[in-house]
């Protein structure tokens, strides 16, 4: 999987550090760990860490943080910026610390990088192998596609770049891939394009992944002022706890007969 030959931040990441300056997922995280968790972190561990902005931030306050990503760019980029993090390159399908941690982060859209229903599964066995009782999962994910048909158009200058940035989104609902198409003109004269492509999660569906690899859902939600309140977006913040038990073989298939209803409906919603 070679993100960083459709996206121009994931081969230049002092560019991603710049477009993710703003970022409030670290913020966000330790509201979550307060409102949800059953101890205070002593560990986290972040899967597609990045920049490893966001763990940066959560370990002034966490004894014990590892971040995984499966771009060598960024963790090179990330181990000069911040020495003294635990960072390592790897794929959250198949990585394994032999360790557990009190939180699992999995932010940024990382998760939406994994199109087939296999590697999902394969993500979500990722998060219980290293999960113990009363690991908080957290998740930042796409649950719907974007709804605009027009392309926008903005100027970027960041990470000493200058360009005028036109993006184009489609929606594939068979396969569940929103596609994003960036085009950079860039001051210097040349163009260059990215195409991400991220498989959307529908709210059940998070629910029965999470639910088969032994987690509890504990909230889903697109408002960070409001925990509970309607989702509004593409983006939300799905939160669970492990517990150990995954559903049983009869809650399994009832769960998987009402996931693509719910999905339907859900973008039925949407369209209305």
């Amino acid at each position: 999987m070679n993100l960083a030959a459709n996206n121009i931040a994931y081969r230049r990441p002092d560019l991603y550090d710049a477009l993710t300056r703003d970022s409030t997922a670290a913020a966000t995280c330790r509201h979550l760990i307060d409102q949800y968790g059953t101890s205070p972190a002593g560990s986290v561990l972040d899967l597609g860490c990045g920049t490893a902005r966001d763990l940066a931030r959560l370990a002034t306050t966490t004894r014990r943080c590892v971040g995984v990503d499966l771009q060598p760019a960024l963790i090179e980029h990330a181990r000069r910026r911040y020495p003294g993090l635990d960072l390592r390159v790897g794929d959250l399908r198949t990585v394994r610390l032999a360790n557990t941690f009190d939180t699992i982060t999995c932010l940024g859209n990382s998760l939406a990088y994994l199109h087939h229903n296999s590697d999902i599964r394969a993500a979500f066995a990722t998060f219980a192998a290293h999960a113990h009782a009363g690991t908080l999962l957290i998740i930042s994910t796409q649950i719907a596609p974007t709804v605009t048909t027009a392309s926008t158009h903005g100027r970027i200058a960041a990470a000493g770049l200058g360009a005028e940035v036109t993006t184009e989104h489609s929606w594939d609902p068979r396969t569940q891939i929103a596609t994003v198409r960036r085009t950079w003109r860039l001051e210097n004269g040349t163009t260059e394009r990215d195409l991400l492509e991220r498989r959307v999660l529908f709210p059940r569906e998070l629910e029965l992944y999470a639910g088969l690899a032994g987690f509890k859902a504990l909230a889903l939600f697109t408002d960070l002022e409001d925990n509970t309140g309607p989702l509004i977006g593409s983006t939300a913040y799905f939160v669970a706890g492990y517990n150990h038990e995954p559903f049983s073989a009869l809650g399994r298939n009832a769960e998987l007969r009402t996931t693509s209803e719910d999905a339907t409906a859900h973008l039925h919603e949407r369209s209305s």
